[in-house]
C-alpha cells in the first residue's frame, strides 16, 4: 500500500497492467453485475439535472427504467447507483453498430451537449474508490470479464495507473497524479 495524502493505494495500480478491449468484452462491465454503477453523492443532481439533455441519446428501455425508478437509485447496500434495466444492465447504457455497451451520458458528453463526462466510477473503472472515515481506499477491482484487458495492458506494457490517468486526475487531481507516478518509478 501506498499513501498519499488522504488516500491508500494499492500496489495493484502500479503494478497491473490493463487496457479495455472493447472488442473483446463488449463493455461487459456496463451490462453484468448485482448493482448500478456506485455513485457518489454530489453526482445526483448532475444526473437530474442532465436527464432532459441526454434523454435522446437512451434506448426505449433506459428511459423507461429512469422515469419508473428515477435518476439514481439506493442499492441493497445502502449506497446511490444507477438504475438497471431489468435488473441487468445499466439504465444509461446504449450500444453502438457492433452491439458494444457504451454510455449514453458519455455521448452526450462528447457531442458538447453536457459538461459531465459519466459517474467517476464509471471513468475510473477498474479503479474503485471506497471511502473511510479518515482515509480513502483506492483498489483495483479484478473481474473475469476484463481478462482480455489484462491481457492487453500486458501486451501494451501499459500499467492500470496510466490507463486511467484522467480518471485519477478528475478525482483527486492533478498534484496527487504526479505523486503516484513518481511513487511508481517511472
Amino acid at each position: 500500500m501506498l499513501q498519499i495524502g488522504k488516500t491508500l493505494v494499492s500496489d495493484d495500480l502500479l503494478e497491473a497492467h490493463f487496457t479495455c478491449d472493447l472488442n473483446a468484452c463488449k463493455g461487459a462491465c456496463c451490462v453484468e453485475g448485482e448493482a448500478g454503477a456506485p455513485l457518489q453523492e454530489d453526482e445526483l443532481a448532475v444526473l437530474d439535472q442532465i436527464y432532459p439533455k441526454i434523454k435522446d441519446y437512451l434506448r426505449p428501455e433506459g428511459i423507461k427504467a429512469l422515469e419508473e425508478l428515477g435518476t439514481y437509485v439506493k442499492g441493497d447496500d445502502g449506497e446511490w447507483e444507477t438504475p438497471l434495466v431489468n435488473k441487468k444492465e445499466c439504465a444509461y447504457v446504449v450500444y453502438d453498430p457492433e452491439g458494444i455497451a457504451k454510455c449514453g451520458i458519455e455521448k452526450a458528453y462528447l457531442d458538447k451537449k453536457i459538461s459531465f463526462q459519466k459517474p467517476i466510477s464509471c471513468h475510473l473503472y477498474p479503479v474503485r474508490i471506497k471511502e473511510y472515515t479518515e482515509l480513502t481506499a483506492v483498489n483495483y477491482h479484478k473481474w473475469h470479464l476484463c481478462n482480455a484487458a489484462c491481457d492487453l495492458g500486458q501486451a501494451l506494457k501499459m500499467p492500470l495507473y496510466k490507463f486511467v490517468r484522467n480518471a485519477l486526475i478528475r478525482k483527486f487531481g492533478k498534484d496527487w497524479y504526479q505523486e503516484l507516478e513518481e511513487a511508481s518509478g517511472s
